[in-house]
């Protein structure tokens, strides 16, 4: 998952925002002039200095300085907004755009920071200040795009026909600017512009509540097991959950987290169905308990604002706002793609509960599958149909192997080179750093967050604390990796699932998104693109670790052997087994996220929703939802993927249909392949039309065909494209 500013705290902000990218020509740009010094209150608003080209100084932070540095940070934006929109000149490309792209960099810096603390270090004292600052954050972007002068200056740009002289990248800036701030509500009347600053303010303090709900449902379920509870699990698992119950204060026993790299593991192995079914329950509840932390409530309102919101906004609802600006065009159309596979994905579903239910079975089980089951079955499935034994995959799979398998990728796809770094300040101590060159000259910074603690959110995501651009005088960027591997026991390697092993390569391309931008505006750097096409390079990135190259080299146990080949053979026969399950579990969340956000003002009750839907769509009742709807961070703890869950379907139908280039020009390390995805790909950022940039590097639209190989599934009667040039 990419993941930026939990909310717009600056006009950058708002313009990085995904959008449509455009056509670049790359010139040498002149850096702007120097900025006079500025004595700063407040250090986190202060330029980033030292080496790499500056590094964000984490050691100065102080949760109590967020507030008067944001504040200080919204003033001086304030004043550079206001001297452009009431500059007396005639709007220029010059006097507005690239003013507004120069605007605001304090705010950036000290965003950066109260970001990475929202997702990483979310203390009781963090949310006390992110529950007053969000809504004020929101109320301070709503002034920007509301600002009528400011926007008059950029719609006479956009309007101009002196605009069609500028280079196509400047054009579509321009474009960007017009589109971003038309569908914020910049061309509203005055009292519609009110209601919906309203709007968002009280959105911005629903997001931070669901967000911190979650979190306190991830921190505050843990299953303690006794010695004689621990049947089925490996010594691996074993050894960590006795490690995370006296991190837990509860040593002698062994503590199952209420996140997903502990539960999947013990739901897979544990022979103990009770126990599995209060792990299941606990995970699958977050946000549902009807305590102070249930979100049903919060999700509700924040799903009625949004409707309401839309409308003002001249949209029937939410979900075709939301699309309006994306590479699928409308609802109608995320909903077909996802309605051509969701068939092949249930009926492989029912087929995989029926060779499960059979070894119950045999095994004298007398149960029905249910969803606590699926996992543990499943895994007998495997051995028994391919002799695959995830527990004996996962010993070649050493996280910090797996880092090393990545940063090789690297360099021979792009030629970066990873070295370690010390003197820059980390947010934690558990953060490393490492400095990207290529050919010798700087790249930019990545930090590593892998493990899990309290007050992190779940699950794993890239962030960017900084982007790269030409303009800002040749700014490079800094991003990061964050994970949530429970720590092994001292001296011991962290062993990691195949899907574990997949994600770290996945976020991993996100990460290589962003260092592989070469764009002059800030605004279109990396992964500021539409959210069903960010996922595209993160996820074509995955197709690397199957390859014999990285198996070969870097999946070894802890004596150093390398993964036997009939076990690279087995992984490979048994790459589809189980895709009913994955795909439908991811499927069903884009499907209600969509469906939800096409119910308009209706006064949803969300436990009744998701039954009357599942049940309207046959849904397999041994699966349930991947992130159930009060647990749905992705689409309630912000707009970003709202009513955009979908994105990673349409992203994968592009990734499956672009590897399959890859192998039919030379295979996954072809270096004329790898330069072309790199120059019509990862490098435009944000600067060419997404359906624009695939067809270049493809030749022609994506279509479903490799998607459905890659799954095992039947290809409907009329295989779709995917992808139609924006505006």
């Amino acid at each position: 998952m990419r993941q930026s500013f939990l909310i717009s705290v600056s006009v950058l902000a708002l313009a990085a925002s995904p959008v449509i990218a455009m056509a670049a020509t790359h010139k040498t740009h002149k850096a702007p002039p120097a900025q006079a010094a500025v004595a700063y209150k407040n250090a986190m608003l202060a330029p980033w200095t030292g080496r790499y080209g500056g590094y964000p100084r984490f050691d100065l932070v102080k949760v109590a300085d967020f507030k008067p540095a944001l504040e200080e940070a919204m003033a001086l934006e304030r004043r550079e907004i206001e001297a452009i929109a009431n500059n007396p000149a005639k709007p220029t490309f010059k006097n507005t755009i690239e003013a507004l792209e120069l605007a605001g960099q304090p705010l950036n810096r000290v965003g950066t920071f109260y970001s990475v603390w929202a997702s990483n270090l979310s203390t009781p004292a963090y949310q006390a200040v992110q529950n007053e600052m969000d809504p004020k954050l929101a109320a301070f972007n709503d002034e920007i795009v509301q600002n009528a002068k400011l926007f008059a200056r950029i719609k006479a740009l956009q309007d101009a026909a002196s605009t069609k002289a500028l280079t196509a990248e400047q054009q579509r800036l321009v474009w960007i600017y017009w589109s971003n701030f038309t569908r914020a509500g910049a061309a509203l009347d005055p009292k519609a512009k009110v209601r919906v600053g309203e709007i968002n303010q009280r959105l911005a303090s629903l997001f931070a509540k669901f967000g911190q709900n979650l979190q306190a449902d991830e921190a505050g379920w843990v299953t303690y097991l006794k010695a004689n509870e621990l049947g089925g699990l490996p010594e691996t698992l074993k050894a960590a959950a006795a490690q995370a119950a006296a991190d837990h204060g509860h040593k002698g026993e062994w503590a199952i987290t209420n996140s997903r790299s502990s539960m999947d593991p013990f739901l897979t192995y544990s022979d103990n169905r009770a126990l599995r079914e209060t792990v299941w329950r606990n995970y699958y509840s977050r946000g549902d308990h009807k305590d102070a932390h249930d979100n049903s409530a919060t999700m509700k309102e924040i799903l009625k604002l949004r409707y309401e919101r839309a409308r003002l906004l001249g949209y029937p609802t939410f979900a075709h706002w939301k699309l309006g600006d994306k590479m699928i065009k409308s609802p109608d159309e995320a909903m077909a793609l996802m309605l051509a596979v969701w068939p092949s994905a249930t009926a492989r579903v029912r087929q995989e509960v029926t060779d499960m239910q059979a070894v119950a079975d045999r095994e004298g089980a007398k149960i029905t599958i249910e969803a606590w089951d699926y996992r543990y079955y499943a895994e007998k499935v495997r051995k028994a149909k391919y002799d695959l034994d995830n527990g004996e995959v996962k010993t070649y799979l050493q996280l910090d192997k797996i880092r090393d398998a990545v940063f090789w990728e690297a360099g021979q796809l792009y030629g970066f080179k990873f070295t370690p770094v010390s003197g820059v300040p980390v947010f934690h101590p558990e953060v490393t750093v490492y400095e990207v060159t290529k050919a010798g000259q700087h790249v930019g910074l990545w930090y590593l967050d892998p493990y899990a603690r309290e007050g992190k959110n779940s699950g794993a995501w890239e962030q960017g604390y900084r982007p790269q651009s030409r303009f800002l005088g040749g700014q490079t960027p800094i991003v990061s990796n964050n994970t949530n591997f429970v720590k092994a026991a001292p001296g011991q390697p962290i062993l990691i699932s195949w899907d574990d092993a997949i994600t770290i390569f996945h976020e991993f391309g996100h990460a290589l998104h962003d260092l592989n931008s070469a764009v002059t505006y800030p605004t279109q750097a990396g992964t500021s693109v539409a959210t069903d096409f960010v996922e595209f390079p993160s996820q074509l990135n995955e197709n690397w670790l199957s390859t014999p190259e990285i198996l070969n080299k870097f999946a070894v146990n802890a004596k150093g052997e390398p993964i036997p080949a009939a076990l690279v053979e087995k992984i490979q026969k048994a790459s589809t087994f189980n895709q009913g399950f994955t795909v439908t579990e991811f499927m069903a969340s884009a499907i209600y996220d969509m469906k939800v956000h096409l119910a308009g003002g209706a006064d949803i009750d969300p436990d009744r929703f998701e039954a009357n839907l599942f049940t309207e769509l046959k849904m397999p009742k041994a699966v349930v939802m991947r992130h159930r709807p009060t647990m749905f961070g992705h689409i309630f703890s912000g707009d970003g993927y709202a009513a955009g869950y979908y994105s990673y379907l349409q992203s994968e139908v592009l990734d499956h249909d672009a590897f399959e280039a890859f192998l039919e020009h030379g295979g996954p390390y072809d270096k004329a392949m790898a330069k072309r995805y790199h120059d019509d790909i990862v490098s435009v950022g944000n600067t060419v039309d997404p359906a624009v940039a695939y067809r270049k590097f493809r030749g022609r639209d994506a279509k479903i065909d490799a998607y459905l190989r890659n799954k095992g599934f039947p290809a409907p009667a009329a295989a779709a494209t995917t992808g139609k040039a924006g505006d």
